[in-house]
């Protein structure tokens, strides 16, 4: 069993920055694919960032795009998200998941374990 555990939310005015944590349980963190999503009221659960197992590669939504960057520490068993110059449309619930694969993929159901999530909240 894998358990992700996000950590780093909060409340942030528009044009600050926030960095998310990701902690997840067992040993085969390193083989797999890790990505960020987020869901705010009344919308679907929509694609953030995801990066590759050895973070050789990383993919990103378009709207995120030069203002976060996705990075993992497998050593902690850990994958951060920096969100930069946040703004009022980036508030959400965001969640880090496993994917089934090693490589980045920008699908819900190509990953197999969720965190909780945490809230983003950006005041304009």
């Amino acid at each position: 069993q894998v358990h992700l555990v996000e950590s780093g939310g909060g409340l942030v005015q528009a044009g600050g920055s926030l960095r998310l944590s990701c902690a997840a349980s067992g040993r085969t963190f390193s083989s797999y694919g890790m990505g960020w999503f987020r869901q705010a009221p009344g919308k679907e659960r929509e694609f953030v960032a995801a990066i590759s197992w050895n973070g050789g590669s990383t993919y990103y939504r378009d709207s995120v795009k030069g203002r976060f960057t996705i990075s993992r520490d497998n050593a902690k068993n850990t994958v951060y998200p920096q969100m930069n110059s946040l703004k009022p449309e980036d508030t959400a619930v965001y969640y880090c998941a496993r994917s089934y694969y090693s490589a980045t993929y920008s699908r819900p159901n190509e990953y197999d374990y969720w965190g909780q999530g945490t809230q983003v909240t950006v005041s304009s």
